[in-house]
């Protein structure tokens, strides 16, 4: 298995699962928008408008900008594994379980949205990230 070029397989894994959300969140938006009748103002603070749509539709759009926050760091992370040539089980399976996590992460917030246990699961998301950068740090310095 070339395990550098498997890195960017969870990287566009989690490209997609961001995308599947943005369907997600216009799918559940839009009608609500419509069923509601409610007329779009573009002089509205922003957000005013949208935190007058109901809780679990709203909860797919928080997810949305969650998916768009913390895991920029992944996706620099498994550019810069990628371009330092990182093989090895260790990053990928780093790599999976941040998948992995942050997906459960998304079900948990959109489905269910328990603050306590989205919490759970999204410090449990940032050990990879963690073990990631020391991994790439390690890495680095040893081929500097």
């Amino acid at each position: 298995m070339d395990y550098n070029a498997s890195l960017i397989l969870p990287l566009l894994t989690l490209v997609a699962w961001t995308l599947v959300m943005w369907l997600w969140m216009y799918a559940t938006r839009i009608p609500a928008i419509l069923a509601m009748k409610m007329e779009l103002d573009p002089n509205a603070p922003a957000g005013t408008q949208m935190a007058q749509l109901p809780p679990n539709v709203r909860w797919k759009a928080d997810n949305y900008n969650h998916l768009l926050e913390q895991p920029v760091l992944f996706y620099a992370l498994m550019l810069a594994l990628t371009q330092l040539g990182a093989n090895g089980p260790l990053p990928l399976i780093l790599a999976w379980s941040y998948v992995l996590l942050r997906i459960v992460h998304s079900l948990v917030q959109v489905l269910i949205n328990r603050i306590e246990w989205r919490f759970v699961v999204f410090v449990l998301s940032t050990l990879p990230l963690f073990g990631l950068t020391g991994y790439g740090l390690a890495l680095a310095l040893v081929r500097a």
